[in-house]
Formats: structure tokens, C-alpha cells, sequence
């Protein structure tokens, strides 16, 4: 299910942010220290707490409305599936969002130097594939069916 208001659309991306953010900064720490390690899942929270809300702001100010632009060049809102509609916006936000974050990454925790463009567009290609297969197969069904399910939930009870 897709935000039906503003205030959907707010509750939705605080979710979908954390699920994304998390998800990609225990990949980048996995990255780092050369593989998947139990302490990354913990690890990660410390850069949540700077990454989480720079996505939210980035998408509710900017890449949101930007991604479906984009999205509607290559299908067409009432005539295509749903599903087409859900991919598209997906795969333009993913690729608004993975340059962003990963130029706020590079700032604040790779210490580039000279080297800043090399690393940021390293760290954009090496985070690219995850993030869209992250966002097309895990966390957009996850996070689209939680939140279908809450808002089936709380629109009963207003009823």
C-alpha cells in the first residue's frame, strides 16, 4: 500500500528511511571491516543517528516529488499496473537517494581528502546494486505491507 495523505506519506518515509538507512549502513560497515560481523548490527545505530534524519529531510524536501517525475516519464499514473508504478518510483528514488547519501557518507565518515570525488563515486557504485535490490525485493514489500497493514488496522477502528 502507497500514502493516501501527507500525513501517511510522512509516517511512510520516517519507516522506509529507517529500513534503507540501516540497512545500507551495515552493509557499508561490512565493507569496511571486510565482511559481515555480529557487532555491525549495533554498530550501525551510531551512524543512524546522522544518516536516518538526512534521508527523511532529503526525501520529504526533495526526492520524493523529483522520483515520481522521473517515475512518470516511463509509465503512466491509471493506465500502467500498480506494480509498474511501484518500481518506477522505487528504482528513480534509489537512484536520487544512493548519490546523496553516499556524498553525506563520504563527508562525514570516510576522511577522502584529496581523494573525495574518487571515494564518493566509489562508495555510490559500490552501494548502487545493494540499494536497489534492497529497495526492490526487501524492504519496499516489507515496508509497503507493514504500513497497508497499520493503515487497514487504525482506519477499522475510526470506523
Amino acid at each position: 500500500m502507497l500514502p493516501q495523505n501527507k500525513f501517511q506519506e510522512v509516517i511512510f518515509t520516517f519507516v522506509m528511511a529507517f529500513v534503507m538507512v540501516y540497512a545500507m549502513i551495515c552493509y557499508n560497515i561490512s565493507l569496511n571491516v571486510g565482511g559481515m560481523q555480529n557487532f555491525v548490527f549495533l554498530a550501525a545505530f551510531k551512524e543512524m543517528l546522522i544518516m536516518w534524519p538526512v534521508a527523511i529531510v532529503l526525501e520529504l524536501l526533495f526526492v520524493g516529488k523529483l522520483a515520481q517525475i522521473l517515475a512518470f516519464r516511463f509509465v503512466t499514473p491509471g493506465k500502467d499496473p500498480m506494480i509498474m508504478m511501484i518500481l518506477a518510483i522505487s528504482a528513480m528514488s534509489v537512484c536520487l537517494m544512493c548519490p546523496l547519501m553516499s556524498l553525506v557518507a563520504t563527508i562525514l565518515f570516510k576522511n577522502a581528502g584529496s581523494q573525495f570525488v574518487a571515494v564518493w563515486l566509489q562508495t555510490t557504485a559500490l552501494n548502487f546494486p545493494m540499494a536497489l535490490c534492497w529497495q526492490i525485493f526487501f524492504a519496499g514489500p516489507l515496508v509497503r505491507n507493514v504500513f497497508g497493514f497499520f493503515v487497514k488496522t487504525f482506519s477499522k477502528k475510526d470506523k
